[in-house]
């Protein structure tokens, strides 16, 4: 199915919580990490699925556009292997830049999705599409230095310092809630204000849709409280969204 137009409103909303190629060069050069961008859909409840290990569909047509237009901004897409297993997600880009001259060719990007499977668990066929797609399928105990008993939470920034080896300069992180929650409280628990290498999140980006799917429901919670800072809105047809980045001064 083709995509809806893009509101023409979004994009200046979006665009400062975004890599820039100057800033996030630079950025890149001195962490050794990719610019990461945090983005998710969410009920009014914080569930991002009704149940575990299965697809809820909760973004309006308008706001799957902007996921797609985020996509457009990264080299890469990253996701655990629950979110594989459960929504068998295409991760792919499927927004076009339309040519600004007249004998332009309309762009899609090319981006690259990563699968993050600490238990070797992907089925073969998923493996495959996403190699054919020219991403990285990670099996993580073969990325990381650490090969029993490997926890993602006690490693994103060895995964993180890994893909930019791998000539990624920019991520877009979707889920699932374990990767969500883990990256949210990493960023969390430094107690070095100025330690710019324990932040792993640059940007958070939550579409948030007018429902609740109640007590069964699979629940973002950090586990600190997280504090966000340059806050802004914008609300369409059903769904609203939060840009911000998070504070770590609080």
């Amino acid at each position: 199915m083709s995509l809806i137009p893009l509101p023409e409103s979004l994009i200046p909303f979006l665009d400062p919580y975004l890599p820039n190629i100057k800033v996030t060069t630079t950025n890149n050069e001195s962490l050794k990490r990719p610019f990461v961008t945090l983005t998710y859909a969410q009920s009014l409840d914080s569930k991002i699925a009704a149940q575990p290990g299965t697809q809820t569909k909760l973004s309006h047509l308008e706001t799957k556009t902007m996921t797609h237009y985020l996509r457009s901004k990264h080299d890469a897409i990253l996701v655990g292997i629950g979110t594989i297993l459960a929504d068998d997600p295409k991760l792919n880009c499927r927004y076009i830049f339309e040519p600004v001259k007249p004998n332009e060719q309309r762009i899609l990007h090319q981006i690259r999705p990563v699968v993050i499977d600490p238990y070797v668990s992907v089925p073969v066929p998923a493996e495959k599409m996403v190699i054919k797609q020219g991403g990285k399928y990670i099996k993580l105990p073969l990325l990381l230095s650490t090969t029993t008993k490997t926890k993602i939470s006690d490693n994103w920034r060895e995964i993180l310092q890994k893909l930019y080896q791998l000539g990624l300069k920019s991520i877009m992180i979707e889920g699932g809630a374990k990767i969500i929650n883990d990256l949210l409280s990493i960023n969390n628990s430094t107690d070095d204000d100025d330690d710019d290498d324990q932040k792993l999140i640059d940007s958070v980006i939550i579409t948030i849709a007018p429902v609740f799917l109640g007590c069964n429901g699979v629940t973002v919670h950090p586990y600190h409280n997280v504090l966000l800072k340059d806050i802004n809105w914008w609300t369409g047809i059903q769904d609203s969204i939060i840009a911000a980045r998070i504070d770590y001064h609080q």
